[in-house]
């Protein structure tokens, strides 16, 4: 304990850091982070602010991995755009999803799908590939089950409802699948 003053008691872990021990701190903290996977400038400035860093230095770290280019939501985000299409097979609206639960701006965000070029054919391509991967598996199923099923899966990757609604048929179809009898099929007589 410090004596102030007014005879008042100071606790040494109520004295703030110094700001040159902080500026490190947040350096050594943002290093690590981005040494394991890319970061978004929120989720950076969460990281630091959970540290107990003073918000200026927080503001200063970002500012200064910004200036230096290691810290680059657009570049980030076409990263992300082309993983989450090729490695997830997401659809659009899902990497849209997926990007903003990172924290990357919406300009961003507009940014890496431009650059991606991602047209509709390209997402029908992918959600075609998709749905005549997945089809084989609903080969027990009858038709309206296996139609519900595939379709819920592509609308959970990000496919939309048009999109879904013509690669299913179409997936369905080319397995040459036919409802099996009494397997679940509803009959109206």
């Amino acid at each position: 304990m410090f004596s102030i003053a007014g005879g008042e008691e100071l606790d040494p872990a109520d004295v703030p850091r110094p700001i040159d021990e902080q500026r490190a701190d947040a350096e050594r903290v943002s290093m690590r982070a981005l040494g394991r996977k890319g970061v978004s400038e929120s989720e950076m400035r969460t990281l630091l602010t959970q540290q107990d860093l003073d918000p200026d230095v927080v503001e200063h770290e970002i500012a200064r991995l910004t200036g230096v280019g290691l810290l680059d939501d657009v570049a980030l985000a076409t990263d992300l755009v082309d993983r989450l299409h090729d490695r997830k097979g997401l659809g659009r609206q899902g990497v849209v999803t997926e990007l903003r639960r990172r924290g990357i701006d919406q300009v961003a965000i507009d940014t890496a799908l431009e650059q991606a070029a991602d047209d509709e054919d390209d997402e029908f391509l992918r959600a075609q590939e998709l749905a005549d991967k997945r089809a084989p598996q609903m080969r027990g199923l009858d038709r309206a089950t296996a139609e519900r099923r595939l379709s819920g899966f592509l609308m959970r990757k990000g496919y939309s409802s048009g999109v879904v609604r013509i690669v299913v048929e179409r997936a369905l179809d080319g397995g040459g699948r036919r409802p099996q009898p009494g397997r679940g099929t509803v009959r109206f007589e």
